[in-house]
């Protein structure tokens, strides 16, 4: 049977919501998260409260989340040396997430760094992780397709993917920023790199519109990815997407399909039917 990781991502489903979601409300709702199974949550992220106001209370989140029990990782967002370093002092952390764009444009957009800049803060961060026992998912942002007129192709994909294997890079998950992602590109690029860097755990950080996340997601799996990050009815996704209806794939979609594969996810779909509740809750109350 096939093993799933999937990834739930509270803080990509958040971040964008302008109203202020109170840290008893967020601790809450990752609480019932821990309970499911799943092998990571992105719980929140250590950047600039001004950038990201949802996420400025994710050091009061994590030290008020109850971890005895379970056996899910956590993995915080950073931007920079800086955020990388205030994320690294808390142990319960387990991965140091980097949103690394192919697409000048996007990475200006995103963390105001150039490319070559980004590079540098990438290789700074590794060297953080390391040094406090973190891993690092580099996030190949744009991977998929690039809106913004930058070049992009399959190659320079594959060229990339080999500049920061090079550097360390274990985790790379394919981020379909703006929901551009087609079937053929997903299969392209994963059964193609998958084999060619047996050394790097490939994801997929896929966003969707709610009639194409079957394609995508079989695409992705029938080509090899065993890593999927998603988020609870497809909430959030990237604030810059230029349809509303594009958001992150829905881990309930998910769940369907690979209980339909056969696949192992590790969920637990009592607790996810609680934590599916939660969601219902709080992205009602606070949109």
């Amino acid at each position: 049977m096939d093993k799933i990781k999937l990834i739930e991502c509270p803080r990509d489903a958040m971040q964008g919501i302008k109203t202020f979601i109170p840290t008893e409300k967020k601790v809450q709702y990752i609480q019932s998260l821990l309970r499911c199974g799943f092998d990571t949550i992105d719980f929140g992220s250590f950047v600039s409260p001004k950038a990201i106001p949802q996420m400025a209370d994710s050091a009061e989140v994590l030290a008020k989340l109850d971890l005895s029990t379970t056996k899910s990782k956590l993995l915080a967002i950073v931007a920079n040396t800086r955020g990388a370093q205030d994320a690294s002092v808390h142990p319960e952390i387990n991965y140091l997430g980097y949103p690394f764009s192919i697409s000048e444009n996007f990475q200006m957009r995103n963390t105001h760094k150039t490319i070559a800049e980004s590079v540098e803060i990438l290789s700074e961060i590794l060297e953080i992780a390391e040094k406090t026992d973190k891993d690092v998912v580099a996030y190949l942002s744009m991977g998929f397709g690039n809106p913004y007129g930058d070049p992009w192709n399959v190659e320079i994909v594959g060229e990339w993917t080999e500049k920061l294997s090079g550097m360390g890079v274990k985790i790379l998950s394919l981020s379909d920023t703006i929901g551009s992602s087609t079937p053929e590109i997903i299969e392209y690029l994963f059964s193609n790199l998958i084999p060619e860097y047996p050394e790097i755990e490939f994801g997929a950080h896929l966003h969707t519109i709610p009639t194409k996340w079957h394609e995508k997601i079989d695409a992705a799996y029938k080509s090899g990815c065993r890593r999927f990050d998603g988020a609870i009815q497809g909430f959030g996704g990237c604030p810059m997407a230029k349809d509303e209806l594009t958001g992150n794939m829905p881990s309930e979609k998910m769940l369907s399909y690979f209980n339909s594969k056969k696949a192992d996810s590790n969920i637990k779909m009592t607790s996810f039917e609680s934590a599916y509740n939660e969601a219902s809750k709080i992205f009602s109350a606070y949109h």
